[in-house]
């Protein structure tokens, strides 16, 4: 005996969140960040070669367009202000991708006094792909995990944990 049901009947059941995830996650436009190295890799893997548009990453020019931010590269002490100016002016929900030893960490450079040890001490880094310069196969297996993350919206129920704690006033 067949029982009527809504997967055989044709209709789909999903969330919301379930929808705006997928929604997002075929849909990132990143702002490229190139400050070294890095960057050529990152334009390696925007190219014909690997595509990054078929994965629907498209390359935007103006942060308030842009919701992902790729840092490729040694970020100084003097690009810092800049870079987290540039992150505010993202709009919401903004991912931030962190592409190479330098981004990660300082790299090569990391005692330094003008390189920031890891551009998470600027802004929230959501995917670190290593590599000094990381290949344009490890930016693209970055950038799938960074839309397996936003698919479950973990980056954004985080981020609205976070600022529901700092805005919490004293009595």
């Amino acid at each position: 005996m067949d029982h009527p049901s809504l997967e055989k009947d044709g209709f789909l059941l999903s969330t919301i969140d379930g929808l705006f995830g997928r929604a997002q996650e075929g849909s990132l436009w990143y702002l490229s960040f190139g400050l070294a190295c890095c960057a050529v890799e990152m334009m390696h893997a925007a190219a014909s070669r690997y595509d990054m548009e078929r994965f629907g990453w498209m390359p935007r020019a103006s942060p308030r367009q842009a919701d992902l931010m790729i840092v490729a590269g040694t970020l100084t002490n003097k690009m810092a202000p800049a870079m987290r100016k540039i992150y505010d002016q993202m709009t919401e929900p903004r991912y931030v991708l962190s592409m190479g030893s330098c981004a990660n960490g300082g790299g090569y450079y990391h005692y330094s006094y003008s390189v920031v040890r890891g551009c998470d001490r600027i802004v929230p880094v959501d995917v670190y792909v290593p590599g000094c310069p990381p290949s344009a196969e490890a930016l693209l297996y970055g950038l799938m995990q960074l839309q397996a993350k936003v698919r479950r919206n973990d980056t954004a129920s985080r981020r609205d944990l976070l600022d529901r704690s700092t805005s919490r006033q004293p009595s």
